[in-house]
């Protein structure tokens, strides 16, 4: 039955798969083969997202799923496993009100993968053919993208040298303040909102990821 509410989903379609993301709720985004398997898909981690916005101190959305805006064209990364751009509606500045709100629920995000990346094990389990990473090569790999995420919000920083250190928790602490002041992108490489949709999504997918090869 409808709620008579919406959570408003961006579909990123590439020639094998396709992601949907929900726009106000950065990190909650999957794919599937095609744009109604990656929308049940999103609907199926409602209950795992709502953990985390719970984390964040927030309420979880009661609304339904639908469709407000898709990517013109093809999405370049899709089929690699990856968001490809930003929505239109994402050109938007961000106000200091929202920004807490998104800053609340990155940090959640990356509390997420703290706490899953500290219950797993050293060496994970692997694909049928031996691929995907160990847990520390995943750590090291999210601290790239952040390097890269931080960069397009125009907050650039050295690597940090490991997952955990004084570094890391400066350059996350950047990226919030950023958030918590309020955004134009005037100085942004990328939209700021997609930059926490994308930065969300992969912290999150990862932790997902340690979670599942845990268990």
């Amino acid at each position: 039955m409808s709620s008579g509410q919406r959570i408003e989903v961006f579909i990123e379609a590439g020639s094998k798969r396709v992601f949907a993301s929900a726009l106000d709720w950065p990190g909650w985004a999957r794919s599937g083969k095609t744009e109604d398997l990656a929308i049940a898909t999103l609907d199926d981690y409602r209950s795992r997202y709502e953990q985390v916005i719970r984390r964040a101190g927030l309420e979880p959305p009661a609304g339904d799923l639908a469709v407000t805006e898709r990517l013109a064209g093809v999405a370049k990364l899709a089929d690699f496993g990856a968001l490809s751009a930003a929505a239109p509606s994402e050109g938007k500045p961000i106000t200091a009100a929202e920004g807490h709100r998104l800053a609340a629920l990155l940090a959640a995000a990356w509390e997420e993968l703290e706490s899953a990346a500290a219950t797993a094990p050293e060496v994970l389990p692997k694909g049928p053919r031996g691929g995907g990473r160990d847990r520390d090569p995943i750590l090291e790999h999210v601290i790239d993208a952040e390097v890269m995420h931080a960069a397009r919000l125009g907050i650039k920083l050295p690597k940090p040298a490991a997952a955990g250190n004084a570094a890391l928790a400066g350059l996350r602490s950047a990226m919030l303040k950023a958030l918590e002041a309020g955004i134009d992108g005037s100085a942004s490489a990328w939209p700021p909102r997609y930059v926490v949709r994308r930065s969300g999504w992969h912290l999150l997918d990862h932790a997902w990821e340690l979670q599942d090869k845990s268990g």
